[in-house]
């Protein structure tokens, strides 16, 4: 069994159940340097939320992996923080492993500002004011951010959510 089918192996009774039920698909595509490929596609909810604990079980079934990156539905991965400032960084990952998965929910997460390891964000399009948006903030996005920006201090988000007139779930569906 190589390596790809052991990380798959020890996906499949644990992590993939839950992506599948929230509407997400996961496949391991490759494993680069110790770093494994997911592709994932669906719902953004399906996996941003479960990253830290992809990342947790694939260590421990894998001892070989150091780390788990998130490969957009365009099949391509960042190639790790870019050299640079916070604001730079930050929006990198932003742009590359965060924003293509949430457009499948129209939204987006645009970068307001980053000093001194805080990183202020606001949410759009189907984000903004979509009832799972805190959860996705809180499990999703700040985990990746924080994996990838050793040095943020924390998240705030200052979307007016009240202001939200498409959000993919609407605060009704909670």
């Amino acid at each position: 069994m190589d390596l790809v089918d052991r990380i798959a192996a020890a996906l499949a009774p644990s992590v993939l159940p839950s992506v599948i039920a929230r509407g997400g698909e996961l496949h391991v595509l490759a494993v680069e340097n110790g770093v494994v490929l997911l592709k994932v596609s669906g719902s953004p909810g399906a996996t941003l939320p479960l990253i830290a604990q992809i990342e947790m079980l694939t260590r421990a079934a894998v001892p070989e992996v150091t780390g788990v990156r998130l490969v957009g539905n365009d099949g391509h991965a960042s190639q790790g923080t870019t050299p640079g400032d916070l604001p730079e960084r930050v929006r990198h990952i932003l742009d590359v492993e965060i924003n293509p998965t949430i457009a499948t929910h129209r939204g987006r997460v645009v970068l307001v500002s980053a000093d001194k390891g805080w990183v202020r964000v606001r949410l759009e399009g189907g984000c903004q004011g979509c009832s799972l948006a805190e959860v996705t903030l809180r499990q999703g996005i700040g985990p990746l951010l924080r994996a990838a920006i050793p040095e943020m201090v924390g998240l705030v988000d200052v979307t007016d959510h009240e202001a939200g007139t498409v959000p993919f779930f609407s605060p009704a569906k909670r």
